[in-house]
């Protein structure tokens, strides 16, 4: 018998909810969204009249609309839920807020660190809520990494890497710094507890022109912590893995492990002390495994999106709000500015954020 995950059930309903964009990751949200029965009225939005029809085939009882200015001008749609292209977030971010409209944006904010703060501050002028899609702060492996990373055993933490690639998606929009490194910069900074102070990136464009879809950010965070992440497109296995160095032990996140995607090993290279040649080390091979099943008894998806409308009945800040998202925006605009000047690192002001 196929047993499947609790989902959380809402003490309240919005009045209306609104999803905008049915192309890639449109159909995840609206379907999530419609089965956590969050909202009396749920409309989905796209100008593509065939995603419609296979919404309206799918979901009986979503309404559907060609219009984005139908869901800014009904009173009942308290939320706007976008999964447009990346380069269009700002522009409809900031109608449905300035129409009242609670947001959750997919990642990333916005591709210019002036727009994301413009959409940061119309949130806070209105009081509305802006939220968005970094759907790893909402994975329950993520939460254990960091508590493990907080907790010390790690020891101080020396270096991370991060690879996430995939034969993916290839926008024409942006490039995969901004699609693809948003995930692992947001949880770097989860991890590391602040910003890094310079970034530094090397990338190359295969198949679209001026187009990176393979690309290695490099970051520096205080205390002489370096952080590496590669991103591609171009990936013939699906790859979501980090592995976090510590003074003490050293951590293994696989995200695609079928069993055991957290691993702890005690191995620790050092000079042995007794021995006056430093080439000859000492080393601790003992393997420790943290976790003896795969650790994620809830989608992500349900916790992001149930988190979001739990933000907008109460009014709270959500965990990704638009000042934390805006933070990762800094970033992957410096990367891209190290892009065009070949790699040069590029240093980061946290104070402007």
């Amino acid at each position: 018998m196929k047993v499947t995950a609790a989902r959380p059930e809402p003490s309240e309903e919005l009045s209306g909810i609104g999803v905008v964009g049915l192309g890639y990751w449109g159909p995840n949200l609206l379907r999530t969204l419609h089965e956590l029965r969050c909202s009396r009225r749920i409309v989905a939005c796209d100008v593509d009249a065939q995603a419609l029809m296979r919404v309206e085939r799918l979901h009986r009882d979503v309404e559907v609309s060609a219009r984005f200015d139908d869901l800014l001008e009904d009173p009942e749609i308290e939320a706007v839920v976008i999964a447009t292209p990346a380069s269009t977030h700002f522009t409809i971010a900031k109608q449905a807020l300035t129409a009242g409209k609670a947001v959750l944006v997919e990642k990333p904010l916005a591709t210019s660190f002036a727009d994301g703060a413009e959409l940061v501050r119309i949130a806070r002028e209105r009081k509305s809520v802006l939220m968005v899609g970094h759907i790893f702060e909402y994975s329950r492996p993520i939460a254990k990494v960091a508590d493990i990373v907080r907790s010390g055993e790690l020891g101080e933490i020396v270096h991370i890497n991060f690879v996430r690639a995939s034969l993916g998606l290839l926008h024409h929009d942006v490039n995969v710094v901004w699609d693809l490194a948003t995930h692992d910069v947001s949880i770097a900074m989860r991890l590391m507890g602040g910003m890094p102070t310079a970034v530094g990136c090397q990338g190359q464009s295969h198949c679209r022109c001026g187009v990176e879809d393979v690309a290695m950010l490099t970051l520096r965070f205080p205390t002489n912590v370096i952080v590496f992440i590669y991103v591609s497109w171009l990936g013939a296995l699906k790859t979501r893995r980090a592995t976090i160095v510590g003074s003490k032990k050293t951590l293994l996140f696989d995200d695609v492990a079928v069993h055991d995607n957290i691993r702890l090993y005690d191995r620790v290279v050092a000079p042995n002390p007794l021995d006056g040649d430093y080439g000859k080390f000492r080393r601790s091979e003992r393997q420790k495994e943290i976790a003896p099943a795969r650790l994620q008894e809830s989608r992500p998806l349900d916790m992001e999106c149930r988190h979001f409308v739990d933000c907008v009945l109460t009014g709270s800040t959500p965990r990704t709000d638009g000042l934390s998202a805006l933070r990762a925006v800094s970033v992957l605009e410096a990367a891209n500015l190290s892009l065009q000047q070949r790699g040069a690192m590029v240093p980061i002001r946290p104070a402007d954020v």
